[in-house]
């Protein structure tokens, strides 16, 4: 099939769109999870999974929308209050989410489809809806066929058809027109019908005015339309509830019908109008003004207006309506015996948003340029003011003006590239269902911080790690059932994933409420395996890095989740990939929690330019605390290669950049030497010696190829103004790995060290 082919274009829309909808049922099925009962929540869930069951059976996908129409059943029963979803169930239907999503993609990919593990979780559904989900497979919709007792095509709604009301319960009259786009989507008008019957008492009359001859027929379009005339002890949000997934897609016009008239209603007494949808560009408003969507107990005086048709409005000028008229219908008294209707959640007015799917290469290609411009900015900007120029002059001025928008643009675009973590932390809670399900443990995850936003590169370069990571807690981290009771703790275990913005970067964290890291058994298990000496004298955070060595595991015993010693070292070795940096703090019998600090962008820096042995060098600005300008009684020896400085009131560790890197000898004459203060991210500091500062500034980064060496404490480079090369600093790696580090860590530090 061609790429210009238009059905290629649908069929690859079909399969954005599905993404959209999983995620939409995900979030809906957490929400239930977590204890939300109410219709809107269960309707955007079963949408959900109707929409995606109408899609693929455009594209006649059958293993697809037949494990999608089953689980919609099971849905429509939890709508119906007919099945109640409770631990149990939200378990298969979770199950059954995460399958789903697997269909969508071996249809999307052509790939085996998965039968055996769709048999099970259809018996699985066949199990959890009884008897009606075998009767129901074997006459499916498309044989269903209206009753002429219930269907008529005359719109004359009196005669021998007449519906027998019941004067003493609410009577409604409900007008429904599906547009075009209604069948596009795979909706169809009998699932709203049956709904409205079983409500209560209902006759249904087909408008068929608007169907041409055969000849003229137009297969896509939709000519029928349905006048429903419902008795039912129910209110009107309950019946708009039943067409809330084909909003828009329709034209709906509910009516509460008063009078004792087993007819429409009298002549004398207009029905008044109960919700009412805006009116589309194509129909505009009979009345002399514009009438806004009316609600049941809120009808205003207009409302005759809104209706003349049924009766002439009296004019403006007249005395005022009957009380009869303008006042709102007293609501019908509940039955204390009947179950109450669930309640309809409240739907903020969306704000109407316009979406243009791009393709990510032509993104790509915009942030490249994009970061060219701003290398020529620099460029542009050190040629001037090389030149001589006045800073007042109208070119310096220009100039200005020209580096504040090359920074508007560089900052709109990275927006575009910026997505929410959400779409990962929902693939981390099938991880969590999956793993805690093959050790037999109960296990619950929580997230925060879903809405954190981070390049889009960052995020899928992440998902591999944070997998990792979270069989890990799971595995590892986490105790059975038997050992958390016999601590006190919660049976059910709890995982949790969080995402925040701090000092520039992103810091995603995995943590656990399990039994914390055995330092004594890691120790141990790294000196058999000859990582370490026997006799190594090493603190906890060292022990605890022990963790991300290669071929290090605890695992008794080689499992399909771990053993086999490769894992945490792929995940530091992943996250450096990414510039940035993994940190790890346990407590015994409480838990363990892994930091992931990473840039916002691969794309952008914010960085010092500084000298080191006349090497030029950029520092990321976001962990530059402050300057200082030592003096030699400022720093103090703890023991030989092992120095501190003091700032203000405490110490901090101080090293020099150029030793660690190799550029010099280290520094002897500390009178006058220049320094940054660098924060890191468990809230310590520590100083870096540096020759000078040259400038602040926005820079590209350009990754090293594979081909290169990594040298240690490097995370990337960029090209300055005048064409240099200047590598990027990565400061944590500097500090960890850094000579004298091992050396300030053993020795004794005065009184206010912050390290």
């Amino acid at each position: 099939m061609s790429s210009n082919d238009p059905m290629a274009e649908i069929r690859a829309s079909f399969f954005i769109e599905c993404e959209e909808l999983l995620e939409a049922l995900q979030d809906g099925l957490q929400a239930m999870d977590d204890g939300a009962e109410d219709t809107e929540t269960i309707n955007i869930v079963f949408r959900a999974v109707h929409s995606i069951k109408g899609g693929a059976g455009a594209f006649g996908l059958e293993a697809l929308v037949r494990f999608a129409h089953r689980f919609e059943t099971a849905l429509d029963e939890v709508r119906a209050d007919r099945l109640s979803p409770d631990a149990d169930a939200l378990k298969l239907f979770f199950q059954c989410a995460d399958h789903l999503s697997d269909l969508v993609r071996v249809s999307r990919d052509a790939g085996p489809l998965p039968d055996a593990e769709t048999s099970a979780l259809l018996a699985q559904l066949d199990d959890l809806l009884g008897e009606d989900a075998s009767a129901e497979e074997e006459a499916p919709d498309e044989n269903i066929d209206f009753q002429p007792a219930r269907l008529s095509l005359d719109l004359d709604l009196g005669g021998e058809d007449a519906l027998v009301l019941d004067v003493a319960k609410p009577r409604f009259r409900i007008e429904f027109t599906p547009e075009n786009e209604l069948f596009e989507t795979g909706n169809e008008p009998f699932h709203m019908l049956r709904a409205l019957d079983a409500l209560g008492e209902c006759k249904i009359t087909c408008n068929t005015d608007a169907l041409p001859g055969f000849e003229s027929l137009a297969p896509e379009t939709s000519y029928l339309s349905w006048v429903i005339e419902l008795v039912a002890d129910v209110d009107e949000p309950e019946i708009a509830s039943v067409f809330e997934f084909v909003e828009g897609l329709c034209t709906l016009r509910i009516e509460s019908v008063e009078g004792d008239d087993p007819k429409h209603g009298s002549d004398s007494e207009p029905p008044v109008p109960v919700l009412e949808p805006a009116p589309s560009e194509d129909e505009a408003p009979t009345g002399g003004s514009e009438a806004e969507p009316t609600l049941s107990g809120d009808t205003e005086a207009t409302a005759a207006e809104e209706v003349p048709e049924v009766a002439p409005a009296e004019p403006n000028d007249t005395a005022p309506p009957e009380p009869d008229r303008t006042a709102p219908a007293e609501p019908p008294r509940p039955d204390p015996t009947a179950a109450p209707p669930r309640k309809v959640a409240a739907q903020p007015a969306a704000a109407t948003k316009s979406v243009v799917r791009v393709d990510i290469d032509r993104i790509e290609r915009l942030v490249n340029l994009v970061g060219e411009l701003v290398i020529n900015q620099a460029m542009l900007a050190q040629s001037l003011e090389q030149s001589g120029l006045s800073p007042h002059s109208d070119a310096m001025n220009g100039l200005e003006e020209f580096q504040r928008l090359t920074r508007d643009i560089q900052d709109s675009v990275m927006m575009i590239r910026a997505q929410p973590v959400k779409s990962l932390f929902q693939r981390m809670s099938r991880i969590v269902r999956e793993a805690s399900a093959m050790v037999g443990k109960d296990v619950r995850l929580h997230t925060e911080g879903e809405a954190t936003e981070v390049d889009k590169t960052v995020i899928e370069r992440l998902a591999d790690p944070l997998t990792h990571m979270i069989r890990n807690a799971v595995d590892h981290g986490l105790e059975t059932a038997e050992t958390r009771a016999a601590k006190g703790k919660p049976a059910q275990g709890r995982v949790n994933l969080s995402a925040a913005h701090r000092s520039g970067r992103v810091v995603i964290e995995v943590s656990d409420d399990g039994g914390g890291i055995d330092r004594d058994r890691v120790f141990q298990i790294a000196a058999q395996k000859g990582l370490i000496s026997p006799d190594a004298q090493l603190s906890d955070s060292e022990i605890d890095n022990l963790l991300f060595l290669p071929g290090f595991s605890t695992a008794s015993e080689v499992s399909d989740l771990s053993g086999r010693g490769v894992g945490m070292d792929v995940v530091r070795t992943s996250i450096q990939a990414l510039g940035g940096r993994i940190s790890i703090a346990s407590t015994p019998g409480q838990g363990t929690s892994f930091s992931i600090s990473l840039p916002l962008t691969l794309a952008v820096l914010d960085g010092m330019v500084v000298e080191v042995a006349d090497e030029t060098l950029v520092l990321p600005l976001s962990v530059v605390v402050e300057t200082l300008t030592l003096r030699a009684e400022d720093v103090e020896m703890v023991r030989p290669g092992a120095h501190v400085v003091r700032v203000r009131s405490g110490f901090v560790p101080l090293f020099d950049l150029g030793k660690e890197l190799g550029y010099r000898a280290p520094v002897s004459d500390y009178d006058g030497i220049v320094v940054l203060l660098i924060a890191q991210e468990d809230s310590s500091h520590a100083a870096l010696i540096i020759d000078s500062i040259q400038d602040q500034r926005q820079v590209v980064i350009k990754g090293l190829d594979d081909s290169f060496y990594r040298a240690p404490g490097i995370a990337a480079a960029t090209i300055l103004g005048d064409g240099q090369i200047a590598l990027i600093v990565d400061t944590s790696d500097i500090i960890s790995n850094a000579i004298g580090a091992q050396a300030t860590a053993a020795a004794p530090i005065p009184a206010g060290l912050s390290a």
